[in-house]
């Protein structure tokens, strides 16, 4: 009796569970996290580009672990052309990446950026990623799987989360960005 069970793949539990009547609700129960992917260009910048590149390749690499786990990502890549577009998004460096809401990297570091200067023919800083007791001009890709693990195993709240509480204040640098674009 037992092999039957086994053989079929059905239980005797009578709940429904072996004939797919259970699969909405499986369904509604998975997990979804939400990534946004903030930038300024991926034309022009090449942070922006490696950014955006790696960001694809380390979802690549978690993408069996969160099929496994039921979890669900969304992706939303965000060209941030406009002051107003910083504002909504609460946008403090290019680029940007945030889990639910939280960016990755808590610190906001920068250094000059050649090519968004040259993109707007000002002096333009660009974040600077510390992972690891190390800085990089690309977000790394360990980084990146880190912060989405942690959302999935780390027990972070799963759902969106604002990035601040505080009044949001457009940096100078962002401000000297969007003048020249629009000259």
């Amino acid at each position: 009796m037992v092999g039957n069970s086994i053989n079929e793949g059905c239980c005797s539990c009578n709940s429904g569970c072996c004939n797919g009547s259970n699969e909405k609700e499986k369904l509604s129960n998975k997990k979804t996290i939400t990534i946004d992917f903030l930038y300024l260009d991926l034309n022009v910048c090449t942070r922006c580009q490696g950014a955006d590149a790696n960001l694809d390749a380390a979802l690549a690499e978690v993408a069996r672990v969160l099929e496994l786990t039921g979890v669900e990502v969304i992706v939303n890549k965000i060209n941030v052309n406009s002051e107003q577009l910083a504002i909504a998004h609460k946008f403090v460096s290019s680029p940007t990446i945030r889990v639910n809401g939280r960016d990755i990297q808590l610190e906001v570091k920068e250094s000059l950026c050649e090519s968004c200067g040259d993109l707007c023919g000002e002096d333009v800083d660009c974040r600077v990623w510390v992972y690891q007791g190390k800085e990089y001009t690309l977000p790394p890709r360990g980084m990146i799987v880190e912060a989405i693990l942690k959302v999935v195993y780390g027990g972070t709240d799963a759902n969106p989360q604002p990035e601040t509480e505080q009044p949001y204040v457009m940096p100078e640098n962002l401000k000297h960005f969007y003048a020249a674009m629009r000259s």
